[in-house]
């Protein structure tokens, strides 16, 4: 008999094989390594009474674990409405082919329908082939978009209180502002 592919959601014992499975994903799409202490980083987003993120997990037939898909519920602003974004899907090399990917997809699409969501949104690498046939005979529409990254340094540490002399170049002083028509430092706010 063969074996239906299992299905679940991720628990807080499954967290080290998934931070492997994560590392595996990282090296396979060639992102730079994450830090460590990635399993301790994602259990209080996976677990907490409130948590807005889903992990489900694949398992083969002798019980590894060996996939994963992290999703979470995102609004789309054009569309005026939730939908459910799966960020990661990621099958370990020696398991794909044996239906586990579909199974996966089987399992996001009823966590959807489960959250009341009506569409799964998610992107892949253009590079990656395989993926997108799979995702193309799932039925799924390809929208071209690239995806942009913008590091947020964090904001300066509060140093002692002392204001500048008042003089000609740091307080311009009624009047004295930005000449009209320069408009580098009083009014750009894009």
């Amino acid at each position: 008999m063969e074996h239906m592919p299992v299905i679940r959601r991720a628990r807080v014992g499954d967290l080290p094989r998934l931070a492997e499975l994560v590392h595996e994903h990282v090296a396979y799409e060639k992102s730079a390594p994450r830090p460590a202490g990635l399993a301790g980083r994602l259990g209080p987003q996976l677990f907490a009474e409130d948590a807005r993120l889903w992990v489900l997990l694949a398992e083969t037939a002798d019980g590894t674990v060996a996939g994963y898909a992290a999703c979470s519920a995102e609004f789309a602003f054009w569309d005026a409405r939730h939908y459910l974004h799966m960020d990661c899907l990621y099958l370990a090399q020696e398991a794909r082919g044996h239906g586990l990917g579909a199974a996966l997809m089987d399992g996001v699409t009823g966590l959807a329908r489960e959250l009341g969501l009506d569409q799964v949104q998610w992107q892949t690498p253009d590079w990656n082939e395989g993926a997108i046939r799979f995702y193309d005979r799932l039925g799924a529409t390809g929208f071209p978009k690239r995806r942009y990254a913008l590091t947020v340094e964090p904001a300066p540490a509060p140093g002692p209180a002392s204001a500048p002399a008042p003089d000609s170049d740091s307080d311009p002083g009624p009047g004295n502002g930005p000449a009209q028509g320069d408009r580098s430092a009083a009014t750009r706010r894009s």
